[in-house]
């Protein structure tokens, strides 16, 4: 079908991040960090926005590591302070990991500090003595971490820093400075008076392609500076600790972790030139706005795109293979944004069919879109736009991983993993110290469940059991107003309720009732609170309205902790504040005892 999947769970699992992690240390650091650091942004760890996690003494040098790294025409070994550890001898590397997106990135950073963290308490318990302060950072002479690679075939970053999340958040921060701009009721509202507002085309795609840019380096950056060496080259597993990277080069390691990602989905009979019939790579870079533009499947990617292109004057027209828009959403969130987002706006659609063939524009001529009926089959309609956005989701990039190697079948394209990550083969066996992460394994495709996998599975692999609550992990959609939810649907929790023979409740609270919504002249939204009256769990939370994306976060930190509403409904929100929409909703259930 041609709704939209990239964002939105994957059949076999639920939304919540993904991560467990495994203990091995093998490195020798001469520092520890002051605090851990833990902040996360979509996904991206704080050291990709240029904080160092770590203070090196003043004293150590950075120099390459004294273990010989495979390198050859084709790799290239970017590394690495000595901190980096000594791997077993009978492995180049404790740990490997198989892409450098933000799920590669998040477990490779989680394998050196956990390692620091370990070695840092038994060190100050053993040695306190010893310790010295240099800059307000405690340095030890010595401690140990995962001796880690990561193996990149494209660009560091992956999808989600140069392809996704962080170039499309760039144009979704000018199609909201536009709507206010343009909002002359809005503005009226507010006293305010603007002159028409305008915008240059490619000063607006070089802030997207800027910020992409920035966070990439201090991605690249950040690994370098605590040790993990960088491996340039096509990674094909050989077997279980074997990878092949580039044409010739082989290195080992203990653990290895696959964290390949995906790439645009393009059902058949859809012909992408890059131009006029585009995927939301092409789209990113916003190379022309075009007049009226066909956005196939109304999911995450064609719901944000479309409010870039209406903000920026084009006209858009969706195709939906389902017979209602924003398939993928709790259906009354879905049709009060549908009122907000879609009906005021320059916006048509045609739900029920699907795109049969697209063909680009060429010699004058538009571009074609052929609709057919989405059961029937028989055709519907043709459409004549400038432009066609394909936006049916995503597909894992798998192939030429080796997976035969090691007999694993994908599914789908997916590699099959179980709860936590250890990829499963072909007869149903887990394949020893082999781990798949984000979007290759399916289970819930957005970058900071790739990023709390990769770090359960670092958990793991140094000693820790650790499984990862799905069902904890939020999704959200940056439109304006911005769409957020973590949990069950209301439609999938009364079937997990009649299912398991329990009782489901719903609470309902609107922004219209905040106060600082309302100073903000954005009244216009809904949390949605799905619970057990019986025992005060939280099944499920959909918010619609002005920083959604940034209010989900306390249930889902509330459902990840097994928080009950009977406890959290006690919990102080500064007043006035968007938060207190959730504190409302929280305080308007109803639970037994």
């Amino acid at each position: 079908m041609h709704s939209s999947l990239s964002l939105s769970i994957a059949s076999h699992t639920s939304p919540a991040i993904a991560g467990s992690s495994h203990i091995s240390h093998s490195s020798a650091f001469g520092f520890v960090p002051s605090s851990p650091i833990n902040l996360r942004f979509c996904g991206l760890r704080r050291e990709a926005f240029g904080f160092s996690a770590l203070k090196h003494s003043a004293s150590r040098r950075a120099r390459l590591s004294g273990r010989t790294t495979p390198r050859s025409g084709n790799v290239v070994a970017v590394s690495s302070p000595s901190d980096n550890g000594t791997a077993p001898k009978s492995f180049d590397y404790d740990l490997l990991i198989i892409g450098a997106g933000v799920g590669g990135h998040g477990a490779a950073l989680h394998a050196v500090e956990k390692g620091l963290r370990l070695v840092g308490l038994m060190c100050v318990r053993r040695r306190r003595e010893e310790r010295r302060v240099s800059g307000g950072t405690s340095v030890l002479g010595s401690s140990s971490g995962l001796k880690t690679a990561i193996v990149e075939g494209d660009v560091v970053g992956g999808t989600c820093v140069n392809r996704g999340c962080v170039p499309s958040k760039a144009l979704l921060a000018v199609s909201g400075r536009m709507r206010e701009l343009q909002s002359e009721h809005h503005l009226k509202a507010l006293g305010l008076q603007v002159a028409a507002a305008g915008y240059d085309r490619q000063g607006v795609a070089d802030h997207a392609n800027n910020l992409a840019s920035k966070i990439r380096n201090n991605l690249t950056n950040s690994m370098k500076a605590l040790g993990v060496d960088i491996l340039t080259g096509v990674g094909t597993i050989l077997g279980p600790h074997k990878v092949q990277v580039g044409s010739s080069n082989t290195v080992t390691s203990k653990d290895i972790i696959i964290a390949t990602g995906s790439v645009p989905f393009v059902p058949k009979g859809i012909e992408v030139d890059g131009k006029t019939v585009i995927t939301s790579d092409h789209a990113l870079k916003l190379e022309f706005v075009p007049d009226w533009i066909a956005i196939v499947g109304s999911g995450y990617i064609g719901l944000e795109f479309s409010d870039v292109y209406t903000a920026l004057g084009s006209e858009v027209t969706f195709v939906e293979a389902l017979d209602q828009l924003m398939p993928g959403f709790d259906p009354e969130i879905g049709k009060l944004a549908q009122r907000v987002l879609i009906n005021p706006r320059n916006i048509d659609y045609h739900t029920g069919v699907f795109a049969s063939k697209i063909t680009p524009a060429k010699d004058g001529k538009p571009v074609t879109i052929e609709l057919i009926d989405a059961k029937t089959k028989e055709p519907k309609d043709t459409l004549e736009v400038d432009a066609a956005l394909i936006a049916t989701g995503r597909a894992p990039f798998t192939q030429g991983l080796g997976l035969e190697n090691i007999n694993v079948v994908t599914q789908r394209g997916f590699i099959p993993v179980d709860e936590r990550m250890r990829v499963i083969d072909a007869n149903g066996k887990l394949v020893p110290h082999i781990y798949c992460i984000g979007d290759a394994n399916g289970k819930m495709m957005l970058a900071h469940a790739a990023s709390a996998q990769g770090i359960s599975v670092v958990e793991q692999v140094t000693g820790r059991d650790h499984v990862l609550n799905h069902l904890s992990i939020p999704a959200a959609c940056f439109t304006h107003p911005e769409i957020s939810m973590v949990g069950l649907t209301e439609p999938q929790a009364r079937e997990k309720a009649e299912k398991e023979g329990f009782e489901i409740s719903i609470a309902k609270t609107s922004f219209k009732a905040n106060t600082k919504a309302l100073a903000e002249n954005e009244g216009e939204g809904l949390a949605k609170l799905i619970y057990r009256p019986d025992n005060g769990e939280i099944l499920g939370v959909h918010i619609f309205g002005l920083h959604a994306a940034d209010l989900i976060h306390e249930a889902s930190n509330a459902i990840a902790l097994g928080t009950r509403i009977q406890d959290i409904k006690f919990a102080v929100h500064a007043h006035p504040t968007l938060s207190e929409v959730l504190d409302e909703l929280f305080k308007s259930a109803k639970v037994s005892h």
